[in-house]
């Protein structure tokens, strides 16, 4: 028998940032920061109303997330928060820790269906016992989908229906 690994949180992925204006935001962080839309998360910010504009500093692997603040977008609000990647493994050894002692923004244990399906990859919103917003994230969708999801029978959340930017997501 294979001994279940122990969790440990991966790289740092992205940081939600609240703005009022995406593309006047994101022309200030290129110019003065160097940052740049990432072209692969493009369709949240194109296809998504309410979606993030992904810019980086590094070609990609660490980002800002920049969502328009306001009321107008059918999303679930979103709270600034620090985002970690990690490897499909360790995202399952997390799920499959819950519940425990990790509660979700607003108190309650967190669960193993309260992972999130964003076609592209799949999240967990968690927070500490202070109130600080965290994201976890896998981009090993297939694995996770079959490996985890399938064979766990989770439901997962959605926040917008796939038809909404199918055109976006290559596959």
């Amino acid at each position: 028998m294979v001994p279940a690994r122990r969790f440990r949180m991966g790289r740092l992925d992205h940081v939600h940032i609240r703005v009022p204006d995406r593309a006047k935001a994101a022309a200030w962080y290129a110019q003065h920061l160097g940052f740049e839309p990432v072209g692969e998360f493009e369709f949240w910010a194109k296809g998504v109303d309410g979606g993030p504009l992904q810019i980086s500093a590094d070609g990609g692997k660490t980002t800002l997330a920049l969502f328009e603040a306001g009321d107008g977008h059918p999303l679930v609000a979103q709270q600034t928060g620090v985002a970690f990647s990690v490897e499909a493994a360790m995202f399952a050894a997390f799920a499959r820790s819950l519940p425990g002692e990790i509660k979700t923004g607003d108190g309650r244990a967190l669960v193993a269906n309260d992972v999130i399906d964003f076609d592209l990859c799949w999240a967990f919103d968690f927070a500490d016992p202070w109130g600080n917003r965290y994201e976890l994230n896998c981009y090993d969708y297939e694995a996770v989908r079959v490996e985890l999801v399938e064979a766990d029978g989770i439901s997962p959340v959605r926040y917008w229906p796939r038809a909404e930017y199918a055109g976006w997501v290559k596959g």
